[in-house]
């Protein structure tokens, strides 16, 4: 039994600028319309990351109604761009725009997010974009046969969200499915009388789900002012399991490491360690005990129990970014042998 004995374990996803040693805090831009701005969701994430202690900057630039052709002749959405060099630049068109077939997309959509793109990464080759799946109406779109129930029109804006993910190569966030997930399980309303648009608990349920894909942990702790603990408690539950269990799905391991930490049955203080950089980056561990490596992945073993500092260092077109974690190795404690009589 490899890992019979688990003083401890931690297993952590983290994006490429995601980095609380850094001197520059995370930038984050939201591109969409209500259904990114209403309840101030961007504000509700901002609160998560700041009671988390990360050093983030969080904007939007929305226009209600917007699709991807609305927001791309919009001069205040290049001025959002171009205000700073973001780490992500999160992308939301109109509610139903992803509900048609790959064609309709290809033609519909896909020119203007070209332009939109385009000035993402000519204002930084290195952001991150990421296209934000939206959900199904609660009783989906009566004017359209093929999404006119809430499970057609979840599962159409599924599908192409995860096919514009496959044209630009980005992950997509699947904040539809989490929705849908949450949905199935409880009794949580999401839905604003208009049954359309996020309640609170809709729009706390998208920056949670946000939360996990970009840091690649659950928002502990972290509830708002109208959000029953409760409920927060199963949004928090459904948005990791799912975001876990399908991170190969919707390509959100990409520019991710991991690090595994346990002791093994003979007492060895071991750390798995993985990244999913792009082959041409370079890359340097150091593992706080003096020993460093520049491989991909690997395990390192540590001689005694203690406190380490694991520091990741990447080298890319972007230059120098450098992550920091801490990992805890607790000696077991000995079984007491039974006294014999």
């Amino acid at each position: 039994m490899l890992k019979s004995i688990k003083a401890f374990l931690v297993t952590m996803f983290f994006g490429a600028s995601a980095n609380a040693a850094s001197v520059d805090p995370v930038k984050i831009l939201f591109i969409g319309n209500s259904y990114t701005h209403m309840n101030e969701m961007p504000k509700m994430l901002q609160k998560m990351v700041d009671k988390a202690g990360k050093e983030v900057i969080i904007e939007r630039n929305t226009e209600s109604g917007g699709s991807f052709e609305i927001h791309s002749k919009r001069p205040d959405l290049y001025q959002a761009i171009n205000k700073r060099k973001w780490d992500y630049v999160i992308l939301q068109g109109f509610s139903r725009e992803m509900s048609y077939s790959k064609e309709h997309i290809d033609s519909a959509s896909v020119p203007f997010l070209n332009q939109i793109t385009d000035s993402i990464y000519a204002n930084n080759a290195c952001t991150n974009v990421l296209f934000y799946m939206t959900w199904g109406y609660d009783e989906g779109f009566l004017d359209r046969e093929e999404i006119n129930s809430y499970e057609k029109m979840a599962d159409s804006i599924e599908r192409g969200y995860s096919y514009l993910g496959e044209v630009y190569n980005v992950p997509v966030v699947p904040v539809g499915m989490v929705w849908k997930q949450v949905k199935k399980v409880g009794t949580i309303d999401l839905y604003a009388p208009d049954r359309a648009h996020p309640s609170r608990k809709g729009s706390y349920l998208i920056a949670t789900t946000f939360y996990n894909a970009i840091f690649g942990e659950s928002n502990e702790n972290v509830y708002t002012s109208t959000i029953a603990s409760e409920d927060a408690e199963l949004i928090k539950k459904e948005a990791k399991n799912f975001i876990d269990a399908n991170r190969e799905k919707y390509h959100l391991t990409k520019n991710r490491f991991l690090l595994e930490s346990f002791v093994t049955d003979k007492g060895e203080y071991k750390l798995n360690f993985f990244s999913s950089f792009a082959e041409d980056v370079a890359l340097l561990w150091s593992f706080g005990d003096g020993q460093e490596s520049t491989t991909k992945s690997g395990t390192h073993t540590f001689k005694k129990p203690g406190e380490y500092v694991i520091k990741l260092t990447v080298h890319d077109k972007c230059g120098n970014k450098s992550h920091e974690r801490i990992v805890k190795f607790i000696k077991p404690k000995k079984k007491r042998r039974k006294k014999t009589k």
